[in-house]
Order: C-alpha cells, then sequence, then structure tokens
C-alpha cells in the first residue's frame, strides 16, 4: 500500500535548484521520511539523475550516527562531490541530530553543486527554528497528514464507512495501514504519550508535566470551542482544584503549536475586518491523536466534524480564521440589543475569500435557517457555503447560501469554489 502524496511531492518539486535549503517539517509520524527518501528521491532518479549524486544519510539510524559529527558529514559530502561530476541532492533525515545543523546547512548553501533537502523531528526543529535560524533562507514544505481524499484513494469503499474510520482513527499513514482495531487505539495512545508529549517536554524543559497533559486533554475536550488561558486556568481551578496561572497556560499553548500538535484558528471581526485578541479556537493537526488522548471518549461528530473541515481546509493551503459578526435584534421588551453571531471559517486564499459554516445535520427548514443565520448578517460578496453530513447533492437556498455534502467537500477540492 502506497500512500501518494503528489502536492507534496510537487512543492519538493518546484524548489528544485532554487538556491534554498528544502525544509519539510510537521507533526512527528505525518510522512515526512517517506516523501523525502522514497517519492522524491524516485523523482530524481526517474528525472535521469544518477543514483550517485544522490546523497542520502537518515540521522536517526544507526550505522549513520558518525554523520551527527558536522566535521565527519561534510568531510563525507565532500568526498561524494570528489567522486561525481554536476549537481548532487542531498538527502538529510532527522537534521536536528546534527550537532550545529544550522551552520553545516548554511554552508551547503554556498555550494553550487549542492541542493539540499531536510527532515526534522519537530520536536526540535520546528516552524519557528526556520524562521529565526535561516530568516529567508529556507523553503519550508509544511506536510500534514494523510487528507481523506489521500486516505480514501488508497482504500476506496463507502465513503460514508471510511469517513467515518478517518473519523475516528485519523490520518497518520501507520495508523492508516493497521489493519485491527486494537492495535490503531495502542499505536495512537503510544505515540502521543511515548512522542508528541515526551517531546514538548523534553525540548521545552516542562516541569509540571501532568499540568501540560491536562491541557491537552482540556482543548482536546472543547474543540470547536472558543477559550483562551485565562478561562483554561479557571477550570483547572474548579475542576481540578489546581492553580496553573494564565502565563503558564499561554506557554504550553506555544509549545503545542510549535510542535504542531494543535492548531489555532483566531477570532476575525467580519465586519469590523480586524483580529479580535481573544477566544481562539483550537484544533488538533490530526483527529485520531484528539481521540486517543480521551480514550476514544467524547465522539461529538459535530465538534469532530469540524475539526476535519478547518485541517481539511488548512491543508489545502488557505488561510483560516473564526468569524465574528456584530448584528441588533429588538428583545422581547421591544429594546434594541447587541448581538455576536459566529462563523466558523473565515477562509482565504490571495484574494479570495469564502464564509464557511458547519453544520453536522439539517434536517428542517428551520435548521437551515439557524445555519445561515449568521452568514446573512455578511454584506459584501463573498461566497458562502455550508457544510453538511447530510446525503444531499449542492444546492443554493434562496438567501444564496451553497449547501455541499461533507464528504463531496473532502474529495473535491474545486467543490467548494463551484
Amino acid at each position: 500500500m502506497e500512500f501518494q502524496r503528489d502536492k507534496y511531492l510537487k512543492q519538493l518539486i518546484s524548489g528544485k535548484d532554487n538556491s534554498l535549503v528544502k525544509i519539510v517539517t510537521g507533526i512527528r509520524r505525518c510522512g515526512k521520511s517517506y516523501l523525502l527518501f522514497k517519492l522524491f528521491k524516485h523523482h530524481l532518479l526517474k528525472s535521469g539523475v544518477p543514483e550517485s549524486n544522490i546523497i542520502s544519510l537518515a540521522l536517526d539510524d544507526w550505522d549513520s550516527q558518525e554523520f551527527c559529527d558536522p566535521n565527519r558529514l561534510m568531510q563525507y559530502i565532500k568526498e561524494r562531490l570528489n567522486e561525481t561530476e554536476g549537481r548532487c541532492y542531498i538527502l538529510i533525515d532527522e537534521v536536528q541530530l546534527l550537532d550545529r545543523f544550522v551552520e553545516v546547512l548554511l554552508s551547503l548553501m554556498h555550494n553550487d553543486r549542492c541542493d539540499t533537502y531536510v527532515t526534522g523531528s519537530n520536536s526540535r526543529f520546528l516552524s519557528s527554528d526556520v524562521v529565526t535560524e535561516f530568516r529567508g533562507r529556507g523553503d519550508e514544505i509544511r506536510l500534514h497528514p494523510l487528507s481523506f481524499s489521500e486516505y480514501y484513494a488508497a482504500f476506496g469503499g463507502n465513503k460514508t464507512d471510511q469517513v467515518r474510520q478517518y473519523s475516528i482513527y485519523g490520518g497518520l499513514p501507520q495508523v492508516a495501514l493497521l489493519d485491527d482495531v486494537a492495535k490503531k487505539r495502542l499505536f495512537l495512545n503510544n505515540l502521543f504519550q511515548s512522542t508528541y508529549l515526551r517531546d514538548v517536554i523534553e525540548r521545552n524543559k516542562v516541569l509540571n508535566d501532568e499540568g501540560l497533559e491536562e491541557l491537552v486533554k482540556i482543548l482536546a475536550s472543547a474543540i470547536g470551542s472558543p477559550t483562551n488561558p485565562t478561562k483554561i486556568a479557571n477550570t483547572f481551578k474548579s475542576v481540578n482544584n489546581q492553580s496553573v496561572s494564565h502565563n503558564t497556560i499561554s506557554s504550553y499553548i506555544s509549545h503545542l503549536l510549535d510542535a504542531y500538535i494543535i492548531q489555532e484558528a483566531m477570532r476575525y471581526d467580519v465586519k469590523g475586518r480586524k483580529y479580535i485578541g481573544t477566544n481562539s479556537k483550537y484544533y488538533f493537526s490530526d483527529i485520531g491523536i484528539r481521540n486517543a488522548i480521551l480514550n476514544f471518549r467524547q465522539q461529538e461528530p459535530t465538534h469532530i466534524m469540524e475539526n476535519i473541515i478547518y485541517n481539511e481546509l488548512v491543508g489545502r493551503g488557505y488561510s483560516v480564521d473564526v468569524g465574528n459578526v456584530e448584528t441588533w435584534f429588538t428583545n422581547g421588551q421591544g429594546k434594541t440589543a447587541r448581538a455576536t453571531l459566529e462563523v466558523d471559517f473565515v477562509v482565504n486564499n490571495d484574494d479570495e475569500r469564502i464564509y464557511v459554516q458547519s453544520a453536522y445535520s439539517m434536517p428542517t427548514r428551520e435548521k437551515v435557517q439557524q445555519e445561515q443565520n449568521s452568514l446573512l448578517h455578511i454584506k459584501d460578496g463573498f461566497r458562502k457555503v455550508i457544510i453538511t453530513a447530510d446525503d444531499v447533492a449542492p444546492w443554493t437556498t434562496d438567501a444564496g447560501v451553497r449547501i455541499i455534502n461533507y464528504w463531496d467537500f473532502l474529495l473535491d477540492e474545486k467543490l467548494l469554489f463551484s
């Protein structure tokens, strides 16, 4: 079974020979090594690059440990360059294991014969590191877990059944390949505890391990709900009888974001055209990890569907925020009052914008009206869409709001714009 990661492979190919270090980042076990060593290397060979001109090193391999010494690595690369002619393609996996890796990579950039590609464990080689250390000299390719379309292309079958499986166990390739439910659950539980959580604790020298783990559980329970560090600190105090400052909570959230375990959707005032600095939403990069954190309890289909839609939009390269729309209404006493309505996602792609609402089921006209209410208070001319898990063909309400089916949306990137 082979998962085609064509979108990411094309990004690597488009950056070929551009004088920048190509840096593949993403959550652990999402397929970075496979993308670089299997798919991209195959492309190089198929395009006529001699195998002798491809220098591949997996630094987490026992046989490659000597190359974690920068002097030994540079000596080896020079020896290989002397044995070949023309451009060489250097592929390094787990580059964070290399001492002084930033200096080494910048040195390779200065050699016209070298085109360098690396992956890094998100525990030590994060997007923030790329920004800080390379200052525009690195070309980052952000790899996500399998999208549903990538997952479905490999397995096929009944779409509804496959969406259900994907909604429980997520899109990490190694999990998808396991054929036993118990093995999937055990793998995800162990991966979170032994790898993701331990990475964050060790990298950031977190002293309160239990507090960090409890925070992750709180966020997992509240996907799709607006929150902020102060609210979470109050939850610690009221539910767990623990006193954790909002500054500590904020730091923990930052660590989880840097490790790609969670992603933040900021609140955006649609009418005021500005960001609002409180009550962001947090979504998990892989829904299977989120479910494992809660021991596969709290399987609310509405919130899980919203998380998956967010991941899909981000994976397609869009900038995604949570929209707020202020409106005025007359209450039961005849007085005018202000209300804030929420739009699940404000989706931006260059000069295009789409407002998206996630609605698990809309069995009645009243429910349709309720779901499109916030969208109808937005008076600009951008497209407005509701995604529903109801088994319906695409249709448009009298108010001009487009209704599309959930799994059709996941399988067809063009549907959002059609």
